[in-house]
C-alpha cells in the first residue's frame, strides 16, 4: 500500500482505559448483558451462563467455544484465530475480535445453539421488533406519501434522499444507543464529511439508451429495525428506476451486535412496509415480487460474523462481490472490517485500503467509531479544530466512500 504499509498501522485494542475500545469492552458489553437479561425470562442455568459472561467482561480472559459447539463453528473460530487469542484478556486482542467474539459466547449463554427451548430465539427481538414499531417509524414511512412526499419529488432528488435515508438510518444502531445516546448532525463542520455519491451513480445509471449491461447490486446490511427499513426502500427505488437489474442483500446468518440484522430481520421489516400503505406498501410490493422472481436474494454467509477483515475474506465471497457491478457496505462494523481496524491517518487515501477488493466498493457509514480513512486535510484540520471532541465516535457525522 503506498506510503503507509498496512503492518506499520497499529491494530485498535481496548487495553487503553479511557479510549473508545475500553469503553465498550468495559461498559456496552455489561450493559447488552443486562438488557438481554431481562428481555427473557431464563432459567437459573441461563442466568447463570450470563453471569458468569458479565463477571468474565470486568477482569476475565477469552475462553474457547464449548466442548459441545458445531464442529464446523469450532473449525471456524480455529481458522479465525481462536488458538492465538484464547486465555487472553479481553483487552489485551484486537478489538474487532474481542467484540466479535463477545456476541458468539452471548449467543452460548443464552443457549441459542441449542439443544434446548431457547434455541434460534434472537436474544435482542425485543428491541429490534420494538424500534421496527416506534411510532418514528410511521413517521418516517408517511413522509413517503402526499403532495410534499417523498415519491412527489423528481427523481434524481428522490435517488439521493433515499440514498441519505439510507446512510443516516444507521443512527438507529441499538448497541450504539446503549452507551452513547445517538446525537444530532451540527457544529461547525458539514455532517457529511466524505461524499462520492456521483461515483456510486455513475457505476449506478437510471435506465436509458446506452445504459451499461445487467447490473447487480450487494449490499452488505448492518442493522436491522428502522436502518434496514430505508436500504429496502432504496433497492426497491433502484429496481424500479432501472439503476440495477437484480440485487443480493448480505445479512447475518444469527444474532450479533445486538441490532445487526439477520434474514429474520428482513421478513420483519418488509411485512412493516407491506402493512405500511400508500408509498411504503408499493415499495415494499416491488420488492416482495422481486424476492419471489429471484431479482433480489438474501445471503447470511458464515463470514459474515469473522471477527476479521474483509482482506480475508474466502473465495466464494469474494467470487460474488467480482462479479457485482457494485458492493455497498452499510455501517460502522462494515466499514472498520472493509478498510482494517487500525489507527489510520484520516487522510489514508479510501482506494488506497480497498484496493484489495475485487470489485467497485462503496461505504456507507455513520462514523461512530476511531477508524476513519479518505478524508481530505482540509476537512480533517477542520473536525480536529472543530471542539467536537468526539467527533470520530457520536454518530453525529457521515460519509460516503467509493472505489470505483
Amino acid at each position: 500500500m503506498p506510503d503507509t504499509p498496512t503492518e506499520s498501522v497499529p491494530v485498535l485494542r481496548g487495553d487503553e482505559p479511557g479510549s473508545f475500545p475500553h469503553s465498550v469492552l468495559a461498559e456496552r458489553h455489561p450493559a447488552v448483558i443486562r438488557q438481554v437479561r431481562e428481555a427473557f425470562p431464563h432459567g437459573p442455568e441461563r442466568r447463570r451462563a450470563l453471569d458468569a459472561l458479565l463477571r468474565s467482561c470486568a477482569d476475565g480472559v477469552v475462553e474457547p467455544l464449548p466442548a459441545d459447539a458445531d464442529a464446523r463453528d469450532r473449525d471456524r473460530w480455529a481458522d479465525w484465530g481462536m488458538d492465538e487469542y484464547a486465555g487472553r484478556s479481553w483487552y489485551d486482542v484486537p478489538w474487532l475480535w474481542a467484540e466479535s467474539h463477545f456476541y458468539r459466547r452471548l449467543l452460548d449463554a443464552v443457549g441459542y445453539f441449542g439443544p434446548g427451548p431457547w434455541q434460534g430465539v434472537d436474544p435482542f427481538r425485543p428491541a429490534k421488533l420494538a424500534e421496527l414499531d416506534a411510532p418514528e417509524t410511521d413517521e418516517e414511512l408517511a413522509a413517503l406519501d402526499g403532495l410534499d412526499g417523498l415519491d412527489a419529488l423528481p427523481a434524481d432528488e428522490r435517488t439521493r434522499s433515499l440514498l441519505h435515508g439510507a446512510l443516516w438510518g444507521n443512527r438507529a444502531d441499538l448497541g450504539f444507543r446503549l452507551s452513547e445516546g445517538g446525537g444530532d448532525a451540527g457544529g461547525e463542520v458539514a455532517a457529511l464529511v466524505a461524499d462520492d455519491s456521483d461515483a456510486l451513480w455513475s457505476l449506478l445509471p437510471p435506465a436509458g439508451p446506452g445504459t451499461p449491461g445487467p447490473a447487480t447490486l450487494c449490499l452488505v446490511a448492518d442493522n436491522a429495525g428502522r436502518e434496514l427499513v430505508p436500504d429496502l426502500l432504496l433497492v426497491s427505488h433502484l429496481l424500479g428506476e432501472g439503476r440495477i437489474d437484480r440485487a443480493v442483500l448480505h445479512v447475518k446468518p444469527y444474532p450479533y451486535y445486538v441490532s445487526d440484522a439477520t434474514p429474520t430481520d428482513v421478513l420483519d421489516a418488509l411485512r412493516r412496509l407491506v402493512a405500511a400503505g400508500g408509498a411504503a406498501a408499493a415499495y415494499g410490493d416491488r420488492l416482495w415480487a422481486a424476492l419471489t422472481d429471484g431479482r433480489v436474494t438474501v445471503r447470511a454467509h458464515p463470514f459474515s460474523c469473522a471477527p476479521l477483515p474483509y482482506s480475508d475474506m474466502p473465495a466464494d465471497l469474494r467470487a460474488e462481490f467480482a462479479a457485482a457491478t457494485v458492493t455497498v457496505l452499510k455501517g460502522d462494523l462494515n466499514y472498520r472490517r472493509l478498510v482494517g481496524d487500525r489507527r489510520w491517518p484520516p487522510t489514508t487515501p479510501f482506494a488506497d485500503v480497498t484496493a484489495y477488493f475485487p470489485g467497485p466498493v462503496a461505504a456507507l457509514r455513520t462514523l461512530k467509531s476511531d477508524v476513519i480513512t479518505g478524508l481530505t486535510a482540509e476537512t480533517e484540520r477542520a473536525l480536529e479544530g472543530s471542539g467536537e471532541r468526539r467527533w470520530r465516535t457520536s454518530g453525529t457525522h457521515a460519509l460516503i466512500q467509493v472505489r470505483t
